[in-house]
């Protein structure tokens, strides 16, 4: 396996040595400024890169040394915290005063010490009956924002003939705009309940868990004809975790510990455009 070591500033040539040590390496590759390669890396030594490279803000990633993004047909993204920096509902939220008691429940359930993502949702959403509708479209127009690299990553697997997909627990009102702007495959969220220009409280229809958002991958990856083995997933939460089990490979996004332990790689440090520089 080759190790690719990345960084958002240059990295020094003082890391080269206890780099090398450390993975055990035949050879290291200067790529540019801020990435390297260290060829025929042993993984066992993940531990201790790990524990390097968090002291030194430095992500990593093991790479078989033939792998091209090519190799994959489709990049399956989660919304909230992922491809974006904000939590939606949370922002919603705000609009009613709110915003901290949603966060708190969003939070633990991204954790996962809430187990039910069904029931997290539902009481998350039940607190904002009544709220005037027009406050999703504030949020998204003042407050959404995408994360570091998120339209240069999509651009280079779009290059790389990889279908898009964003999966998100969150809300089709966010996830249709963001497919029309970025240009987006396929989608799949919940529906918020409106009723005269009002939120009921309610979602619509099958609440897009950590199951949901397996079988969608699955599913998509049927739909186009490629096995999820040849599927990217992206996330940063617990619901998350069975998507990234169904890929190939799995990107852990500025995520929480649990996220970052059971991916093949964690971002925590670089933008999303990480993806394009480990091929």
């Amino acid at each position: 396996m080759n190790l690719v070591i990345q960084s958002l500033a240059p990295i020094s040539d003082s890391h080269l040595r206890p780099l090398a040590a450390l993975a055990r390496s035949k050879a290291t590759q200067r790529v540019d400024d801020t990435l390297l390669r260290l060829v025929d890396a042993d993984p066992l030594q993940r531990p201790d890169i790990d524990v390097y490279c968090g002291t030194h803000a430095l992500d990593y990633a093991y790479v078989e040394p033939a792998a091209k993004l090519a190799d994959f047909g489709l990049v399956a993204m989660d919304m909230d915290s992922t491809l974006i920096t904000i939590e939606c509902i949370d922002e919603i939220a705000d609009f009613c005063g709110l915003k901290a008691e949603v966060a708190a429940i969003t939070e633990a359930s991204m954790r996962g010490e809430i187990k039910d993502f069904n029931e997290s949702l539902t009481r998350r959403v039940a607190l904002l009956k009544g709220l005037d509708a027009s406050a999703l479209e504030r949020v998204y127009e003042e407050r959404l924002q995408l994360s570091p690299g998120a339209e240069r990553m999509l651009d280079g697997a779009r290059a790389a003939g990889l279908k898009t997909l964003l999966v998100s627990g969150g809300f089709t009102f966010f996830t249709e705009r963001l497919k029309a702007r970025l240009g987006l495959d396929y989608t799949r969220a919940n529906t918020l309940e409106i009723v005269d220009g009002k939120l009921t409280g309610k979602v619509v229809g099958e609440i897009v868990n950590a199951d949901v958002k397996a079988r969608t991958l699955i599913e998509t990856c049927a739909q186009i004809g490629i096995d999820p083995t040849r599927a990217i997933a992206m996330g940063d939460g617990s619901n998350d975790l069975k998507m990234m089990a169904e890929a190939g490979l799995s990107v852990a996004f500025r995520a929480k510990p649990v996220v970052r332990q059971a991916a093949s790689v964690a971002f925590n440090f670089v933008g999303l455009d990480g993806l394009l520089r480990l091929f």
